[in-house]
């Protein structure tokens, strides 16, 4: 009987795969069934060749041979994985294989992932395709009940080659060019370079901002706290302090007459549903987790544990065909501490309405929403539980009532001069209540009528500065990625609307991965939480020509990228553009006659090519680089831990190897590692370590009668 391979991205999907289609039977890296044999890649199993694959003259760096600019771009096996390949490839050439199963992400880079490895292996059968957004073992049925045809995916295949070889392209050729033409290890491309460039322009703006004083006014009348506001422009502030002292002088020792008391009904909506850059910025805003961590624990929780849908996603509605799934997945997430609002979800009734709903705003997937299987939260990493809880509670929110308050609005006169005063009454928490009681920022207001006269009892001058624009963190410059827009001049007005429309700079998928390059390069540092640009990063943006530093060339490219997946534009038209803009820029480095010098350069010589290392930051400390990029030597002088310092309880940085580590704070602190090893040993005692708590936790669910005391069991452990 002939059989159906079906290709995996991920040995995980491929285990979920094969047992929703009873392929119980192990392989050399593929399952087996009746009907079908489950293989995977490890992501990408063929990547382009390097450059040393177009002749021998480019396994060295040399301006003179650049540009690079091949007829056609090769593919290879990447050697790494290239046992799983061959796996794959067998299963692909099997006699008894009759057609082929592309089970990768459904997204653009899933389908290259698929395509390549095909097209690698020689293989010459049909092709179906696996489309889905969740893991669970009834989102898989369904997909295999409902799979498309492969030739309906050619374009997007096509897309997919172009974005790669595009990106090849102007990446190898100005990355060589800069590189050899100024000695140092530079690289450059159209993602991480206008993201560089964001953050200059932001340090430029901090740089040049001039902090202005602005004034205000005060008064206490009748328990009510009133501010003053300019009755023309209705701001609260103006910046003349003599116009504020003279109205001071003119309205003191007057009472304050209550102009109007207006009273409204108004309600908040719950926020949108999660796509994975808004969870990337919660997630550091509130654990100061970074995007590259969020998106690995999301990744966790669709993967592993099915507790959440497809995370690389760019929406933030459901399509209309989930709507019958919704009290299913409400159920899945009924559980402590979510019972509650779950019950009272299924009490009201779930009502789709265009701000969750919407098939016009949902592309390649759909947002962030739980699967209908329930989480066994002792099953969950710390890190884990906190991620799965931001979604689950958003994805109530989202199907409770609004958030209702009546505000009211005191307008009072002294003297010639208007006062206003706010409050509100909560009426109705609505989707507040999943996340605790809001603290008010606007306090009730005492009972007042129209026309009533209060005693003034203070009149204060007020003084405020206004503020420079804050520093990037992860969280805010993921933002800036996803609307750079406002970081170009203002004469691309055409090139501003294609870049919101097609979602800024890189992917949802791709941008955790260029901020981790920046710091990887070198090019930024983190100071706290805010990041901060390197003399190398700086230098950078000065050697690289003006075009790759605009988000503009990459909105050009997903622009012309998504008409290519859409059958509207030849990949041929976009790759003889590439090639034309990649030959431009090589020569304009080539043209250069600016200078790269290094400013971090020590005393002490790298041990293996001998030249003098580099000290930089790195995202967890200290290190020692070795200046030639051909030998790569590196090193950690230093790492930031997570161990708190005594006195000031800052984290301390771990110094120094072997016996001779020490452990340094910034307050001055000091502590070798052995003396800080004793000193832990005896704080903790006999005292039960959390991973001791919850070890005993999972075997009491495992193997102990429900009704056992917890406290007997705890009370063994000592817990003081």
């Amino acid at each position: 009987m002939s059989k159906t391979v079906v290709l995996a991205e991920k040995p995980s999907v491929a285990r979920d795969i094969a047992r929703v289609l009873k392929c119980g039977k192990k392989g050399n890296g593929f399952l087996e069934g009746d009907r079908y044999i489950v293989t995977w890649a490890l992501g990408h199993l063929v990547t382009h060749a390097d450059p040393e694959a177009y002749g021998n003259q480019y396994k060295t760096w040399n301006l003179a041979d650049l540009p690079l600019m091949p007829d056609h771009l090769k593919t290879v096996v990447i050697k790494k994985t290239g046992k799983q390949f061959q796996a794959v490839k067998t299963q692909l050439n099997r006699k008894d294989v009759k057609d082929i199963v592309i089970a990768t992400d459904a997204g653009r880079e899933g389908e290259l992932v698929g395509r390549w490895i095909i097209d690698k292996a020689h293989v010459k059968k049909p092709v179906r395709r696996l489309w889905i957004s969740s893991v669970t073992d009834k989102a898989i049925r369904e997909g295999f009940k409902n799979l498309k045809d492969g030739r309906e995916y050619e374009n997007l295949y096509r897309s997919a080659v172009a974005r790669a070889e595009a990106d090849w392209l102007v990446g190898i050729n100005a990355t060589r060019a800069l590189t050899t033409k100024f000695n140092a290890q530079l690289s450059c491309g159209r993602v991480q370079t206008p993201t560089l460039a964001i953050i200059a322009k932001r340090e430029e703006e901090i740089k040049q901002f001039k902090p202005k004083s602005y004034y205000g006014i005060a008064a206490v009348a009748g328990d009510i706290k009133l501010t003053w506001k300019d009755a023309k422009s209705n701001d609260t502030k103006t910046f003349s302090e003599e116009k504020r002292d003279q109205l001071l002088k003119a309205i003191r020792g007057q009472k304050a007459v209550v102009a109007s008391v207006k009273k409204a009904a108004k309600k908040s909506y719950a926020p949108e549903l999660y796509d994975l850059t808004e969870l990337q910025r919660d997630a550091h805003k509130i654990f100061g987790y970074s995007a590259k961590e969020t998106l690995s624990i999301m990744q966790k929780l669709y993967e592993q544990h099915k507790l959440v849908t497809y995370p690389r996603t760019d929406s933030r509605y459901l399509s209309s065909d989930m709507v019958d799934t919704l009290r299913e997945r409400v159920e899945a997430v009924e559980i402590n501490p979510y019972t509650k609002y779950a019950a009272k979800v299924k009490k009201n009734g779930i009502k789709p309405n265009k701000s969750f709903v919407n098939d016009a705003k949902v592309s390649d997937h759909h947002a962030i929403v739980p699967t209908e299987q329930t989480a066994i939260l002792n099953d969950l990493s710390d890190k884990e539980r906190k991620i799965y809880d931001l979604i689950v509670k958003r994805f109530l929110a989202v199907l409770l009532p609004p958030f209702e308050y009546e505000q009211t609005t005191v307008e009072a006169k002294i003297g010639s001069e208007t006062f206003t005063a706010k409050g509100k009454v909560i009426t109705s928490l609505g989707w507040k209540e999943v996340y605790g009681k809001e603290e008010d920022d606007e306090a009730s207001l005492p009972p007042v009528k129209q026309g009533a006269e209060l005693e003034v009892t203070t009149l204060t001058p007020t003084r405020g500065e206004t503020s420079p624009p804050a520093r990037f963190n992860e969280g805010t410059l993921l933002s800036a990625m996803e609307n750079p827009a406002k970081y170009m001049e203002e004469e691309n007005k055409q090139l501003k609307q294609t870049l919101s429309q097609t979602g800024g700079l890189g992917t949802v998928a791709t941008r955790a991965d260029i901020i981790e390059k920046l710091f990887n390069t070198f090019l930024i540092e983190k100071k706290g939480k805010d990041i901060i640009l390197t003399s190398k990063g700086k230098q950078l943006l000065e050697l690289v020509p003006s075009e790759l530093k605009s988000p503009a060339l990459t909105g050009e490219w997903e622009q012309k990228l998504e008409a290519i997946a859409k059958g509207k534009l030849k990949p041929q038209a976009f790759m003889k553009e590439i090639g034309s803009y990649a030959k431009a820029v090589t020569n304009e480095i080539k043209n250069s006659d600016r200078k790269f010098k290094h400013d971090n350069i020590t005393g002490s010589q790298c041990p293996d090519c001998g030249k003098l290392l580099l000290e930089v930051n790195g995202k967890k400390g200290k290190m020692l680089v070795c200046q030639d990029r051909e030998c790569g030597y590196r090193k950690n002088v230093a790492k930031l831990t997570n161990a708190r310092c005594p006195n000031c309880h800052k984290k301390l940085e771990l110094r120094g190897e072997g016996e001779g580590q020490i452990f340094v704070c910034k307050c001055g602190y000091r502590e070798k590692m052995s003396a800080f090893q004793k000193r832990r040993k005896q704080q903790s005692g006999n005292k039960a370590t959390k991973q001791d708590v919850n070890q005993y936790l999972k075997k009491q669910s495992k193997d102990e009668p429900i009704n056992t005391a917890l406290a007997d069991a705890l009370a063994k452990l000592k817990l003081k």
